[in-house]
């Protein structure tokens, strides 16, 4: 019963998320506008603006919404590149293990079909079978894969919820930090696509390849009983 009542629950919120129009209230352009009272709103109720927008991200990223990087530009701007950078982290952390507690344990088959309409998908599955921790620490890192797609690829693998959490944890750290801090200067930003300079896109790919040295590794270690 319960799981029916997911399957039902889950299209109709992101539904009403579109039909409330949702991609306009959590626009870049929406947020600079409304800045200023959304500032002085959060001065007057610090703590309470601070569990919602932790529970707003969450549920945005459970849901696999659109507005995330926007979302995190805000929680830097409202609460400072520290607090914001904490809050990210456990919002995102727990929506990314909802998606995965989800999509293994209560709508495996929605979650599989959602995923084989994706053509990234078959690859990312391949590459959970070399080293799970190493390779999905590697993803988290660089930002080139779409995070709803790495949230839900590890259910369809051998991955514990234990390695997705951790390196999940681990692995968006600097991003989070990153989009704290550039939050704080949300005024400043015209465009989205003008966030990441080459220089920080070098750098998080350097991370990510770091991660993937084991992996490699084991590749280039010489067979035990010698050829």
């Amino acid at each position: 019963m319960q799981k029916r009542y997911l399957i039902w629950l889950l299209p109709i919120a992101i539904a009403a998320f579109f039909l409330f129009d949702g991609p306009q209230l959590f626009s870049l352009e929406n947020i600079r506008e409304h800045r200023q009272a959304l500032t002085a709103f959060t001065e007057r109720h610090y703590l309470g603006m601070l569990l919602a927008c932790g529970v707003v991200y969450t549920l945005s990223t459970a849901l696999s919404l659109p507005g995330g990087t926007v979302l995190s530009l805000l929680l830097g701007f409202l609460f400072g590149r520290w607090v914001g950078t904490g809050l990210i982290l456990l919002a995102a952390t727990l929506g990314a293990t909802a998606v995965f507690w989800l999509a293994r344990y209560l709508l495996a088959d929605w979650a599989r079909q959602r995923l084989q309409g994706h053509a990234l998908s078959q690859k990312l599955l391949a590459g959970f079978q070399e080293d799970a921790f190493n390779y999905l620490l590697f993803l988290r890192l660089v930002p080139l894969f779409p995070f709803w797609l790495v949230n839900l690829a590890p259910a369809f693998t051998q991955v514990s919820l234990r390695t997705y959490v951790i390196t999940t944890f681990i692995g968006i750290l600097p991003g989070s930090f990153i989009f704290a801090n550039l939050g704080q200067s949300l005024g400043d930003i015209e465009r989205l696509d003008d966030l990441f300079s080459w220089q920080t896109l070098l750098a998080l790919s350097l991370l990510g390849g770091l991660a993937l040295i084991p992996v490699l590794s084991k590749h280039l270690q010489p067979n035990r009983f010698g050829e």
